[in-house]
């Protein structure tokens, strides 16, 4: 079995992420990565996820996998909702669902959520995986003028 932390952003080497944001299988999916991601961008990047831990009091973590830097993701504030993220380098993409439901768990059980979304370019048409986990399709929003499908799953221990 894997040994799996969830670590802060700073915790992590800058060079792997960008290693990890400018991967080519990653970007296709992300249309919010313009450009580069090189030191400069990295560094705002970060600063604007540790603002949403001081801000909300919760944020994306750095996943690391058996000693290895994995991704990023977990719940972070988006339009007023909390928002699932899940980034990962294409080496742990088996780890996704493991550590989704470490994150919905955290969502869910230790902060007690009413519910989470996740927000999928329209280029993601592969989304049968989603439905079933529970989520369903509830409207489109534009971030950054950029479209997406928001799709929300509900805590059915808060009913």
């Amino acid at each position: 079995m894997s040994q799996i932390l969830f670590k802060r952003l700073t915790e992590i080497e800058k060079s792997e992420l960008i290693h990890l944001m400018n991967h080519p299988l990653l970007r296709r999916q992300m249309p919010l990565l313009k450009g580069d991601f090189d030191e400069t961008a990295c560094d705002r990047f970060i600063v604007a996820k540790e603002e949403l831990w001081l801000e909300h009091g919760f944020g994306p973590w750095a996943f690391v996998i058996d000693g290895k830097f994995a991704g990023w993701g977990g719940v972070q504030p988006e339009n007023d909702m909390a928002d699932l993220a899940l980034v990962l380098h294409p080496k742990f993409w088996g780890m996704g669902k493991t550590l989704y439901h470490k994150i919905v768990q955290f969502a869910f059980v230790q902060m007690g959520l009413p519910f989470i979304t996740v927000l999928f370019p329209p280029t993601r048409t592969r989304v049968q995986g989603l439905l079933k986990l529970g989520f369903q399709e509830n409207g489109v929003v534009l971030v950054g003028n950029e479209k997406f499908i928001r799709y929300s799953l509900r805590n059915e221990h808060s009913l």
